[in-house]
């Protein structure tokens, strides 16, 4: 899998992924709930594809979004969606992307096992997370579910999804996982910026 790869996959899926998405409500609350998403927070949507949870954010009263995916087509979608000054779409890879601010919550919704580096993106995340800031990588499907997705045409595009226990490890360094679900509905990992002491 690289970057190429995946762009191209991408763009090409673009025109016809919003018609194609079952969106199960129950999940993507509770999947916000675990994310903090929450009145006058700033939210990263990493991966953010379409746009597809950016009216959720709003709904929830949320100060600003950003969303970055690294496909120009799903970009360009997601930047036509909605005329909201809360919200920016930038293309490019969110390991490298200049971002203006550090975020109170990052989210990764289906979109984890695109990433050929899952330490380094973790460790990217965290960066740009602010002091107590939350980072919630989520899937609207079990984690057997998501390696028989993924077998399929995005084999390529895609690395298997790590066990909850193997991502809350590479999170540990920096973030506190207070949070890992994984069952025959959905799976969803989530921690906290640990702030240091000012006394050390």
């Amino acid at each position: 899998m690289n970057k190429r790869e995946v762009i191209a996959f991408f763009d090409k899926c673009a025109p016809g992924w919003d018609a194609h998405m079952v969106r199960d409500e129950e999940k993507i609350s509770f999947i916000l709930d675990v994310a903090g998403i929450k009145p006058g927070i700033s939210v990263l949507d990493v991966a953010c594809g379409t746009g597809v949870l950016f009216p959720d954010y709003l709904a929830r009263g949320v100060s600003r979004v950003t969303g970055v995916d690294i496909s120009p087509e799903m970009a360009r979608i997601a930047a036509t969606k909605l005329h909201d000054p809360r919200v920016e779409v930038l293309c490019g890879d969110i390991e490298t992307v200049e971002l203006p601010r550090r975020y109170d919550c990052c989210v990764v919704y289906n979109a984890f096992p695109h990433f050929e580096d899952p330490a380094r993106l973790v460790a990217r995340l965290a960066e740009l997370l602010a002091p107590g800031g939350r980072l919630t990588v989520a899937h609207g499907m079990s984690l057997e579910a998501l390696h028989s997705h993924h077998a399929g045409a995005a084999q390529h595009v895609s690395r298997p999804m790590l066990p909850p226990e193997q991502l809350a490890a590479l999170m540990a360094p920096a973030l506190e996982v207070d949070i890992m679900v994984s069952d025959d509905k959905k799976y969803v990992v989530s921690g906290y910026l640990v702030e240091e002491s000012p006394l050390g």
